[in-house]
This record gives C-alpha cells, sequence and structure tokens, in this order.
C-alpha cells in the first residue's frame, strides 16, 4: 500500500472490531501510527495492535469511554505523551439498539446518545486544541438518515446530530487548516450489523444497493483514508455516502 499517510498520528475510536480495527489496520499499512481506542474489549483492541506491529507497522491500545468527558481527555493526554502529536480524529465509536420508537426506553435513548453524540462531543472538544494544525477529522453518521426506516428513529436522531457538528465544528476549526467530514455508510458486513439478522434481511437490505450487495469494512475505510490525508484538505464540512447507492 502507498505510504498516504507517512507520519500522521491517528486516532480511531471503538477500534478494537469491525470498520474500526479495519481503519486501523489500513491506515498503519499507509504509514501512520495509530491509537486504537476501545471501551471494554482489551483483548480484541490488544489482537488489532499485536496484527499492526506484526506487519511492521506502530500501534498503541488506550482504553476510553467516549461518553466520559474525563476519560477523552486522558486518551487524548496519554495518546500525546505517547506519540508527541495528534494529527486526525476519527470517531468510529457508536451503538445502535432497533427499537420502534414508542418501545424505546429511557436506557435505550440515553445509551445511543451518550455514545454517539456525547462521545463525539467529548472528542471534538478536546480535539479543538490538542489536534495538530493542518489535521483532520473523520465523523460517523449513517445511510439511515437518508430512509425513514422504522425501529431506527433514536439512532438516526443521533447521527444527524454528528452531522451538525461536523459541519460546524469545520467552521471553528477551519483556520487552523484542520478539515472536518462525516461519512454515512450503508449496511456493512460487521459483526454488529449482521448479528441477529437472518440471512433473508441481509439479502434485502443488499438488494438495496446497486451492486447488490452490503458493504465490506474495507469499503468503508479505503474512503475514511482518503479523508485522513492531504489529498482531501479541500474537501470540509461534507457528509459523504459510502452505501453502494443504497440512498
Amino acid at each position: 500500500m502507498n505510504k498516504t499517510l507517512s507520519n500522521k498520528v491517528i486516532l480511531v475510536t471503538g477500534a478494537s472490531r469491525g470498520i474500526g480495527a479495519t481503519i486501523a489496520t489500513a491506515a498503519a499499512a499507509a504509514g501512520a501510527k495509530v491509537i486504537v481506542n476501545y471501551a471494554g474489549s482489551k483483548d480484541a483492541a490488544d489482537k488489532v495492535v499485536a496484527n499492526i506491529i506484526a506487519a511492521g507497522g506502530d500501534a498503541l491500545a488506550l482504553q476510553a469511554d467516549v461518553s466520559k468527558a474525563a476519560a477523552v481527555k486522558a486518551l487524548f493526554d496519554n495518546a500525546i505523551a505517547h506519540y508527541g502529536r495528534m494529527d486526525v480524529l476519527i470517531n468510529n465509536a457508536g451503538v445502535v439498539v432497533y427499537k420502534l420508537i414508542k418501545d424505546t426506553t429511557d436506557e435505550d435513548f440515553e445509551r445511543q446518545f451518550d455514545i454517539n453524540v456525547k462521545g463525539t462531543f467529548n472528542t471534538l472538544r478536546e480535539a479543538a486544541t490538542h489536534l495538530a494544525d493542518n489535521g483532520s477529522v473523520i465523523n460517523f453518521s449513517t445511510s439511515v438518515n437518508r430512509l425513514m426506516m422504522p425501529t431506527y428513529g433514536t439512532y438516526a436522531a443521533t447521527k444527524a446530530a454528528v452531522e451538525h457538528l461536523t459541519r460546524i465544528f469545520a467552521k471553528e476549526v477551519g483556520a487552523r487548516g484542520i478539515n472536518v467530514n462525516s461519512v454515512s455508510p450503508g449496511p456493512t458486513n460487521t459483526e454488529l450489523f449482521t448479528f441477529g439478522k437472518s440471512e433473508e434481511v441481509i439479502a434485502r437490505l443488499a438488494s438495496l444497493s446497486a451492486f447488490n450487495r452490503i458493504g465490506d469494512p474495507a469499503d468503508i475505510a479505503k474512503v475514511v483514508l482518503f479523508l485522513a490525508g492531504d489529498d482531501a484538505k479541500w474537501v470540509s464540512g461534507q457528509n459523504i455516502g459510502i452505501n453502494g447507492g443504497m440512498a
């Protein structure tokens, strides 16, 4: 792989598995030094780091619950203490609870907003003063926001909030050369997405794309790493769908 991210220090939240792990691994292969953030899956995060190091890369696993402001401050402090700087923030950590609005409990609502919205807010607040000049931020939204799918109400609301934080933060930090964007994946072949879904449901969702398949984590990682690189510096305040033409 071309070393398009050489010498960049990249923090990927929620990087112990799924899309986050794929992004972390691909970023390291592109020359970046990678902080693999995890909330509770230490063994999985350590495995991602071990695989990166075995392939000749440089990575560090750091635990932090992004919904907690103090934990996020410590995450940034520890990452910068180790690598000396931080160039790119990739806000991948997120959760979803599939329920009709009428069946959504207070706990369901709060958990999704705490991690998806407050987690993004907490990292942006730290990035505003700790991210290096000419850095990049990539937040995660969802292509569900372009549809009207029952059981996704609260989740879609959290990601709408993320998109607005993205646009406004882009204006707030642009003077320092930092570009800020969000990406909206469609259905993607991860454990989080496929859990509890029948083959019939997955096939139906695959049929919504122009290519009659669901996405692969590598499909998402390629676009995210482009946005993290120098070739994307004139792209800012945008939301980019990565969904195979689903929406």
